[in-house]
């Protein structure tokens, strides 16, 4: 399972690296059995507690990773990231990182 967010990170990488199609294609192929949940109000407010949970932390999560978490948090999903740093203000999710 991969977010929506995580799906249009990479389409922009591929993009702002101009790779070519049958690069493209790889890429795509190679995503395809995963599952992109669908948005819907449980994430929407999922999304805002991350964002709210974070400032009150004194921790800020960008747009893009708090949908990332809220994804894996209403999912019951653990994360996976080497980006520990960007989520270490988000309550409840488990965070499978690099060197953990």
């Amino acid at each position: 399972m991969i977010s929506f967010m995580t799906l249009a990170e990479l389409d922009r990488w591929v993009l702002d690296a101009r790779w070519g199609k049958m690069r493209r294609n790889r890429l795509r192929q190679h995503l395809e059995p995963f599952f992109v949940p669908p948005y819907g109000r449980d994430l929407c407010t999922k999304g805002a507690e991350v964002t709210v949970a974070a400032q009150a932390a004194g921790r800020r999560v960008d747009c893009a990773d708090a949908w990332i978490a809220a994804t894996a948090l209403v999912a019951g999903a653990p994360l996976i990231s080497h980006n520990r740093d960007d989520y270490l203000g988000v309550p409840g999710l488990t965070l499978i990182s690099h060197g953990q």
